[in-house]
């Protein structure tokens, strides 16, 4: 059995097929799983579902003890008005999981599982999809993108969620640290020019707004997300699955639960389990079609209505004392969502056909708006110079101007 693609969801598929006696084969056309990243740090969410996922995982025969998955109960929210509050809550909300080729990211946990149940892996092999049981080779175009820098610092283990469509234009910024690494990311749901400049001004507010992170800068990392909803997800024998199958979140890139998900999915159609397409569409695309709704009004709200949602959000806070609670709701779905995904939502995608046939629905990398033409502070003139100055002693950077590596 050939899979094209050797990421999470095509991993994930392996290892169950392999543990059932299937010879397998996976190819990829990079140097190794997780080489698209550098060190990036992700959040493994946890609110999609009651179960949490790393249980999941388990009883699918994947062992998340194979890799280094730090739980964050608490993190700070980030008005659009600069206000911090915190939500918090007694379960795990997320897991923050590195991607990479490092021995302790997802990506090399997986595939340690995958060769140890026997799957043979090829990489810088490249295979025609014609060809394979399950496409699993990840994103092909752009809906949005996001550059971080990340650096050394004595601040302790912590995450933010930023809030502010002026730093992050339609979607979100964040502060991550474990272990005395931080990321300091924003995230574009709209094209821009001169893009690095919403990183320097991320940079610098978080600098004036927490003083106590010291930064040493390492690198800069870049990537891109693709976002669509295929009219199917098993098209002549083949299982599309990840971002592949359009297995992501529109509102805020939470995809990783969703390609796993996929993948295992996937196989278990193989090896006589339910249908592929039929337990996607049952439990996979109602997340998909919520998200399409949420992404819709995030598009349109902008910072005041933001600072509505970050208010009611720490309303409910005070009084379920679970913050959790409040973003379940917002990515389960609700009747109004539905309602917002099919009158509005599902217009604000383009329909597209894929070079094999396949028809999906995805969402523009939208352009610009007027208020995102702006200069930079002289703070984040002074963030972009100490980067240059990295750069020059040999600090790398996995992405180039409005051109983040895929």
């Amino acid at each position: 059995m050939q899979i094209m693609g050797a990421g999470l969801s095509g991993l994930s598929a392996s290892i169950l097929l392999a543990k059932a006696g299937k010879e397998v084969h996976v190819h990829d056309i990079r140097a190794d799983s997780g080489a698209r990243f550098d060190g990036d740090f992700q959040g493994l969410e946890n609110w999609s579902s009651d179960t949490d996922f790393l249980d999941e995982m388990r009883e699918w025969g994947i062992n998340p003890d194979e890799f280094k998955a730090t739980p964050f109960k608490e993190v700070d929210i980030i008005h659009p008005d600069d206000v911090i509050t915190q939500a918090y809550g007694p379960k795990v909300a997320f897991r923050v999981v590195e991607r990479g080729t490092a021995e302790h990211t997802i990506d090399q946990g997986l595939k340690r599982q995958a060769l140890a149940a026997g799957v043979n892996i090829h990489y810088k092999s490249r295979v025609k999809s014609e060809d394979c049981t399950i496409i699993a080779s990840g994103p092909k175009g752009t809906s949005a993108i996001a550059y971080g820098e990340v650096f050394k610092t004595s601040f302790p283990d912590h995450v933010s969620l930023h809030l502010n469509d002026k730093l992050a234009p339609g979607a979100y910024a964040y502060l991550i640290v474990i272990d005395g690494i931080g990321l300091i990311c924003t995230c574009l749901w709209r094209k821009q020019s001169k893009s690095e400049r919403f990183l320097n001004e991320t940079v610098a507010w978080y600098q004036q707004h927490y003083p106590d992170l010291d930064m040493q800068p390492i690198k800069r990392v870049g990537g891109k997300g693709d976002f669509t909803i295929n009219d199917n997800y098993k098209v002549d024998g083949r299982y599309y699955v990840g971002e592949a199958g359009g297995m992501q979140d529109f509102m805020w890139g939470f995809g990783m639960r969703y390609a796993i998900t996929s993948g295992v999915l996937a196989a278990q159609d193989i090896l006589g389990g339910q249908d592929y397409d039929k337990q996607v569409r049952k439990i996979l695309l109602p997340l998909i079609k919520t998200s399409v709704a949420n992404r819709f009004l995030m598009n349109r709200i902008g910072d005041k209505g933001m600072k509505r949602v970050c208010s009611k959000w720490m309303k409910d806070q005070k009084k379920k004392k679970d913050g959790l609670k409040f973003i379940e709701r917002i990515f389960r779905g609700s009747i109004w969502r539905n309602m917002v995904y099919s009158t509005f939502g599902k217009a604000m995608l383009s329909r597209e056909v894929s070079k094999d046939g396949r028809k999906f629905r995805k969402l523009p990398f939208r352009k610009d708006l007027k208020h995102d033409r702006w200069q930079q502070s002289e703070a984040a003139i002074a963030v972009g110079k100490r980067w240059d100055e990295v750069r020059k002693s040999g600090g790398k950077a996995s992405f180039t101007e409005d051109n983040p590596t895929s």
